[in-house]
């Protein structure tokens, strides 16, 4: 061994630089496992000068401290994916008996069982309707029959147009009943408007697009018959009103709702098209001249030509038994049986179906007159459909002369084509 081995082994370490020598380390806050310093960071201890190199003790081997709290975790034998029955549930996950009770739900409305509630529901209220208006029992019959009717219609209407039918539908249960119990003549008069706009407007809605002219012939025989049981549920509250004013008013509500739904199942106003224009302002003109000739002639009376008109009104209620109802005949019935023949093509139909309301609707307060015999209005309200069918299937006819196919063969294949999608009846619409 030579005399300079052990001042080397004397001489202190060499300083490393900190700023530029030292490896990075990573920060407290991302490291995972335990945290061991560096030897290189420790000035090493100093041996005896004159101390052999085997005599040096070795440096003891420096203990990794403990890993903290926050990064240890405890064993756990759950799969990934799924808590541990003991661990508590977290805000944003479901509990076990609210699933439970969506699962329910889902397979309550999947199956057949709100349907036929419905039906009974429909079913039972006309029956009353018709004991209340004969009349056969108690004197409450017919206003039953009323809440139960308006409730089933109210929460179609509102399954059918994505609404919240058991809200809406619990609603109208409850104003019914309260009307019924507190027989004030405003409060039943309110219900009245209320059970015949949402007749006049569900006849609409219920209707699905017809390839043939006896499909839309069977979807407007469909509507009236939704009307006219909503004819029987407004009159079952016994309503104090005038009626003119009365048809003033369920008419513009009736017009109003179907516009505000058609609107969105019509794309909006750029959705009209030039057809659909050229349908909606027409349509539109009709119930203008309808309503106005008739304030025209309610004010200042007939004339030689409306005298004449009265006299065959007059000869059909004597040998006919009725005369039908004219807004229904010329404007409700044929818009309502285009627009369905409309609907299986293109969408723009739904514009012309609006105005099936306006018969839909005087179909619902065709009983509301009291000089009127419930046999005649009947009688009116079906020489309607019957006369608004061939008005229909004459407007249907021009229409596909002008805008359709030339040759049967071409009309046969565009009408076996026509199958624009469209849920179900008993589907919601949005």
């Amino acid at each position: 061994m030579s005399r300079a081995a052990p001042r080397r082994r004397a001489e202190k370490p060499r300083r490393v630089r900190r700023g530029r020598d030292r490896a990075p380390v990573a920060p407290a806050s991302l490291a995972v496992g335990p945290v061991v310093r560096r030897v290189s960071d420790e000035p090493a201890p100093a041996p005896a000068a004159e101390a052999p190199a085997a005599d040096v003790p070795a440096a003891p081997k420096p203990t990794p401290p403990a890993a903290p709290a926050a990064v240890a975790a405890p064993p756990s034998t759950a799969v990934a994916g799924q808590d541990s029955p003991d661990s508590p549930a977290r805000p944003d996950q479901p509990s076990a008996r609210a699933t439970a009770w969506r699962e329910r739900l889902t397979r309550l409305r999947r199956s057949r069982v709100p349907q036929v509630a419905w039906w009974l529901t429909v079913l039972t209220g006309t029956a009353l309707l018709v004991c209340g208006a004969v009349p056969v029992g108690p004197s409450w019959l017919g206003g039953a029959g009323s809440v139960a009717v308006v409730t089933a219609y109210t929460w179609a209407l509102a399954a059918r147009t994505g609404g919240r039918p058991a809200v809406f539908g619990t609603l109208a249960l409850v104003v019914g009943v309260l009307v019924l119990l507190i027989d004030d003549d405003r409060g039943r008069t309110g219900a009245a408007v209320m059970t015949c706009a949402i007749a006049a407007v569900l006849a609409v809605m219920t209707t699905v697009p017809a390839k043939r002219f006896r499909e839309a012939a069977r979807e407007c025989t469909l509507a009236v018959a939704v009307a006219s049981v909503g004819a029987l549920a407004t009159v079952g509250f016994a309503p104090a009103l005038t009626v003119v004013r009365f048809q003033y008013v369920t008419l513009g509500l009736a017009l109003v709702g179907a516009f505000l739904l058609v609107h969105r199942l019509g794309a909006g106003f750029h959705g009209l098209g030039r057809r659909g224009l050229l349908a909606t302002v027409g349509g539109g003109a009709v119930l203008l001249a309808f309503v106005g000739y008739a304030e025209l002639l309610r004010t200042y009376g007939p004339s030689d030509l409306v005298a004449t008109l009265l006299d065959g009104v007059r000869w059909c209620r004597e040998n006919l038994g009725a005369f039908p109802r004219p807004l229904e005949t010329v404007l409700g019935v044929p818009a309502l049986a285009w627009g369905c023949h409309m609907r299986a093509r293109r969408r723009q139909g739904w514009w012309v179906c609006a105005f099936g309301a306006a018969g839909t609707a005087s179909v619902a307060n065709a009983l509301t007159d009291p000089s009127v015999a419930l046999l005649e209005s009947g009688l009116s309200v079906l020489y309607g459909l019957v006369l608004g069918l061939v008005l229909g299937y004459a407007v249907i006819r021009v229409d596909l002369r002008l805008t359709g196919s030339r040759g049967r063969r071409a009309r046969r294949d565009e009408q076996d084509s026509a199958e624009r999608p469209e849920p179900a009846r008993s589907r919601a619409l949005f």
